[in-house]
């Protein structure tokens, strides 16, 4: 991805060192993260919560640190161009920037606390997205999904959730799922995830058509990754075996799908997930 030198978001809350503390009692916020985390759960909390006292897989220099940092900064500034414009031509409307919380180990969010191991999530209490930057090399390591369009899929995706609470889709799912079984809310859940990556890929599709952002392999990056965090590669690594029902995000191919539809499309009235067969 094309970004070096280009223009980085003030919405961006740099707290790495801040040092932020667990919640005392057993860490609930950290169970809370995990429940409204829309990115990273797959549907197992195990998946999560056994990797909550391991190590970093590498350390990084503060130079890598901040290089990382100021990526994050130009994805996001990316994000609000699209969306601005978007918000204000098709919709008639104007966009309200969420902020972008980086932090080291653990913070606080409107949502609970935030940990490395939660992984980079949305919290719609606060309207803000959380992001430890080691999160670089589970992507690499953990998930085999390297490159630096890999990480603004995944920034892109938790924007699109910022733009599923600004439309008011993301309350309409959370009331539809307090009134059904277990099975629908995770299919409403899944549905609100594959949007969300839909509109990662509207927003890769007009940053291209307007910045030329892409080099060569960037989308097949974004693929790989989108693949990856499928729930189905998540529970068959985390548990050896697949179970669709508890599904809460799509399968990797799913999740591909959906994003290359928005990437393809650049149409965000493409993109009802909610009223397709999955």
């Amino acid at each position: 991805m094309k970004w070096i030198g280009r223009q980085q978001s003030g919405n961006v809350e740099d707290r790495r060192g801040m040092g932020g503390k667990l919640a005392v009692g057993g860490g609930i916020g950290g169970i809370i993260i995990a429940l409204l985390s829309f990115f990273f759960g797959g549907g197992d909390l195990s998946d999560i919560t056994s990797t909550q006292n391991q190590p970093p897989a590498s350390q990084e220099t503060d130079a890598e640190q901040d290089s990382r940092a100021q990526f994050v900064g130009v994805v996001l500034q990316d994000t609000e161009d699209i969306w601005n414009k978007i918000f204000q031509e098709q919709l008639n409307r104007d966009y309200q920037e969420p902020k972008l919380v980086l932090f080291s180990g653990t913070d606080q969010s409107g949502c609970g606390t935030a940990t490395a191991a939660s992984g980079p999530f949305y919290c719609p209490l606060d309207e803000k997205v959380y992001i430890d930057l080691s999160f670089y090399d589970e992507l690499q390591s953990r998930f085999e999904a390297p490159g630096d369009f890999a990480m603004a899929y995944v920034i892109a995706h938790e924007v699109g959730h910022h733009i599923q609470q600004q439309l008011g889709i993301a309350e309409k799912v959370r009331q539809m799922q307090q009134g059904g079984s277990k099975s629908q809310a995770n299919d409403l859940s899944v549905r609100l995830e594959l949007q969300a990556d839909f509109l990662a890929g509207v927003w890769a599709h007009h940053a291209q058509k307007s910045k030329q952002i892409l080099e060569s392999g960037d989308v097949e990056e974004a693929l790989n990754a989108a693949s990856a965090v499928g729930d189905d590669r998540i529970q068959q690594r985390s548990q050896g075996y697949v179970v669709p029902d508890a599904f809460t995000h799509g399968t990797s191919q799913q999740r591909m799908l959906w994003f290359k539809k928005g990437f393809q499309s650049g149409d965000i009235d493409q993109g009802d997930t909610f009223n397709e067969s999955l």
